[in-house]
């Protein structure tokens, strides 16, 4: 963001350019940016400055909503460059189609998509509730190719995305994109399925934590990646989301220990998206 201060020195005030958001996500080659209200009359400059300092990017969109509704998308608005929302996103050694208007995706989990796929064992079957257009499916599958990913989300176009995307990384045959409403999906197809299931939505984590304890297996050690928003210091937020998960575990038939808790990202100032790695054995 320093290279955009610096394009745009001579062209905004410095009251203006204190107000400039510190980063904005690049998917492919489109830029999205957030733009605060004062300087939304701005917004094709800034655009334009982007288009003329990041040459890998062809589009810019700035973003008008936070991420919002069932199919967690956001409101675009076109402010710079080629006006499309589809492109193609690499990560490790992976290839996605990515329609930013109508799915949800973040790069800054790159990092998180990484570390799971690393802690997963030959054979697994997995049940990702959440799984987008499959990034987290995806680069697991790349690397453990004997695992099965079941990978549920009700936004039929997350659903197309997946399909398309399954293929275009030759792990079909691993991931099986399923479209639908995660708890139903568990109760009707998937009961006592899996070694390991993936919560990446904070938002509806506590909701849905019963369904995915309804996914593993009996018998053996399996594990839950808990994703979820804590507000505090960073020194705090590992208890924070500690307690959390034993409040929501205590009363249930099965013992269980949280192994890790990670700060994925900080979302606001102080608060932060975690993840806890939980290990649960069902009796």
């Amino acid at each position: 963001m320093r290279m955009l201060k610096e394009a745009l020195k001579d062209i905004l005030d410095e009251q203006e350019i204190r107000f400039l958001y510190s980063s904005f996500d690049i998917i492919g080659d489109i830029a999205v940016i957030k733009i605060p209200d004062i300087l939304y009359e701005r917004r094709h400059i800034i655009g334009e400055a982007i288009l003329r300092n990041v040459k890998s990017v062809r589009c810019v969109f700035m973003q008008k909503s936070p991420v919002q509704g069932d199919y967690r998308v956001r409101d675009l608005e076109h402010i710079a460059g080629e006006n499309r929302t589809l492109t193609l996103y690499k990560e490790h050694g992976c290839i996605f189609k990515v329609d930013i208007a109508r799915v949800y995706f973040s790069p800054r989990l790159s990092t998180e998509r990484a570390r799971i796929a690393s802690l997963v064992t030959d054979g697994e079957v997995i049940v990702n509730m959440f799984a987008g257009l499959c990034t987290f499916s995806i680069v697991i599958a790349k690397k453990k190719h004997s695992c099965k990913i079941y990978s549920i989300d009700i936004n039929p176009y997350a659903y197309e995305l997946c399909v398309e995307n399954a293929k275009i990384n030759h792990v079909e045959d691993s991931v099986i994109p399923m479209l639908g409403d995660a708890k139903d999906v568990i109760q009707s197809r998937l009961l006592c399925s899996a070694d390991r299931v993936l919560m990446p939505l904070p938002e509806k984590a506590k909701e849905y934590l019963q369904y995915a304890i309804m996914a593993l297996r009996y018998g053996k050690e399996c594990y839950i990646h808990y994703f979820t928003h804590i507000t505090g210091n960073k020194k705090s937020v590992h208890e924070a989301c500690r307690l959390e998960v034993n409040d929501l575990l205590k009363g249930y038939r099965l013992d269980y220990r949280v192994e890790d808790t990670r700060v994925v990202r900080e979302v606001s100032p102080r608060t932060y998206q975690m993840v806890a790695d939980i290990v649960v054995r069902r009796y």
